[in-house]
């Protein structure tokens, strides 16, 4: 991403600060270039979690990519969002109960537009063949620890380096439990926040610390609705923030003015 004209982040951190937003110590200086992270791929433009999705965010220019990953039946890591194939696919079949041979069966690009007709749901191995060197993947476990092992097997025979991964998840377990057997790869823990009647969000910054610390969390990865309070004092503990899923300059200018370290995004070549 290319640094934001001055102009344009002093107006930034006055729009903030007319809104009574308390802006985290991170941002005493000049707001560092965060990394942009391709959501599923370039999926706006082509088929969520398939190749033609991440080789395309690499043709836009994306630091990494992120692509969401369950076990399947027979104990093979595909690149697939929902638990179940009708949204993305037609067909209804459970991942968890079906084997790799069943789902590669079907065709996850048609609906996206006879280009991307016959596209197949990849294996893991599928895509971190795609990754040029230097760049990154944000593995976001959609099933439970169970797939630790697999996982860890897939990432030694990959090729990529340590620095080239990182594990994400909004299941607590998952991380806690990735830190334990591999302590080297990065993790966050996924949290999105929530604004009751009330005008409380949720989780509170004790929960959120609480959690980071009990899970050995290096980071933690939110929507945009996280407070300001939350990333100062997640910033001032050792924890990096990254925020999911912007597709608007605006938000993102904001997000980098608070010293965000990567923006998730639908669009990586138009936030590029």
């Amino acid at each position: 991403m290319k640094r934001v004209a001055t102009i344009t982040f002093l107006l930034g951190l006055a729009s903030l600060a007319s809104a009574d937003v308390v802006l985290p110590k991170i941002i005493a200086g000049h707001a560092e270039e965060p990394l942009i992270v391709a959501h599923r791929g370039a999926s706006r433009d082509a088929p969520e979690n398939t190749i033609p999705a991440f080789q395309l965010a690499w043709e836009q220019g994306a630091d990494a990519i992120e692509g969401d990953f369950h076990l399947s039946k027979d104990g093979e890591i595909v690149c697939f969002h929902d638990a179940d194939t009708k949204r993305v696919a037609g067909t209804q079949l459970v991942v968890r109960q079906s084997t790799l041979a069943e789902l590669k069966q079907l065709d996850v690009g048609a609906t996206h537009g006879v280009a991307f007709n016959g596209t197949r749901i990849p294996t893991i191995a599928e895509v971190f063949a795609t990754i040029p060197q230097g760049k990154k993947i944000f593995i976001e476990v959609k099933c439970g620890a169970e797939i630790i092992p697999t996982l860890l097997n897939e990432i030694d025979q990959s090729g990529l380096t340590q620095e080239q991964i990182v594990v994400i998840s909004f299941n607590k377990q998952v991380i806690q439990q990735l830190k334990i057997k591999a302590p080297q790869y990065k993790a966050s823990w996924l949290c999105s926040f929530n604004k009751q009647e009330t005008g409380e969000i949720t989780p509170a910054l004790a929960t959120v610390l609480k959690t980071l610390k009990q899970i050995q969390a290096d980071g933690l990865s939110s929507n945009t609705a996280v407070p300001a309070s939350v990333i100062e004092a997640v910033s001032q503990q050792g924890y990096e923030w990254h925020v999911w899923t912007i597709n608007d300059l605006n938000t993102a200018r904001r997000m980098q003015a608070l010293g965000v370290l990567s923006i998730t995004t639908d669009v990586p070549g138009s936030m590029r």
